[in-house]
């Protein structure tokens, strides 16, 4: 990375990247890697692994050139903050179970937060650029290690149902503003809802979107095996194709 970032026998491309312009490849390296993991792929995972390295190199690097910092600090810093944050592997301190260890993690988090950054907001510090859901349970998270949180999922659940209605109700109103909001808060009150159950809201709807592209990829091809035009069809008939591929999956999963 220092040769193509030489500004006179370098690489143009590179000698031209800042932080910003390259923050946009580290997060789609990132999904890459999570890719390749739900597909099981083990070369592809070493091949994207080594992309999301490079990443981290070529941060380093422009950061080694501003003065700020070089990849070994970087290294130091992650091997520091492990063994701050594991006091029971890298300590003598105990806890009594999971969720007592849980809660100290966040604390020293928090501390680190606060020593750091000098953030007063529990909120302050989650980051913007993260994907919405993601951030919408990140959010909910922090506020829930001060007890601001819905008491179980079944709660809720119930405002979920709030939620949907106030949409239907807003939707009624045509104002697209309202309906918004409207989505967004019925949006957030799922991203809650997969949080208390443990689920990764990101992972629920990538999985959600992959299961649509599966199905919809089997109408289109059952009907071009029948020679038929997905445009001429009606709903009803690409429904009962819908059917069927539910059916088929379900019958692969039993087998």
């Amino acid at each position: 990375m220092e040769r193509l970032r030489d500004p006179e026998t370098g690489c143009p491309w590179d000698v031209g990247q800042t932080f910003e312009t390259i923050a946009p490849y580290t997060i789609e390296e990132a999904y890459e890697v999570d890719d390749a993991i739900r597909r099981n792929d083990m070369d592809d995972l070493k091949s994207e692994l080594g992309d999301l390295l490079l990443q981290v190199v070529f941060h380093s690097r422009m950061a080694e050139e501003a003065g700020f910092f070089d990849f070994d600090d970087v290294a130091d810093a992650i091997n520091d903050k492990m063994i701050r944050r594991h006091p029971h592997v890298f300590g003598d301190k105990q806890y009594a179970d999971n969720e007592a260890q849980t809660q100290d993690w966040e604390a020293i988090k928090a501390d680190e937060r606060k020593k750091s950054k000098g953030s007063e907001g529990l909120l302050d510090d989650v980051p913007l650029a993260l994907p919405a859901l993601k951030r919408a349970q990140k959010l909910q998270k922090r506020a829930a290690t001060v007890g601001f949180d819905w008491p179980d999922a079944k709660r809720v659940l119930q405002k979920l149902d709030e939620e949907r209605e106030e949409v239907g109700e807003a939707i009624e109103t045509g104002d697209l503003d309202r309906i918004e909001d409207e989505i967004g808060d019925l949006l957030f009150v799922c991203a809650n809802l997969a949080r208390k159950t443990r689920i990764d809201s990101e992972a629920a709807l990538r999985r959600a979107n992959t299961k649509f592209e599966r199905r919809f990829r089997y109408i289109e091809q059952t009907l071009k095996a029948d020679n038929r035009d997905i445009k001429a069809v009606s709903l009803d008939d690409m429904e009962a194709l819908w059917v069927d591929a539910k059916k088929l999956e379900n019958t692969q999963k039993k087998t």
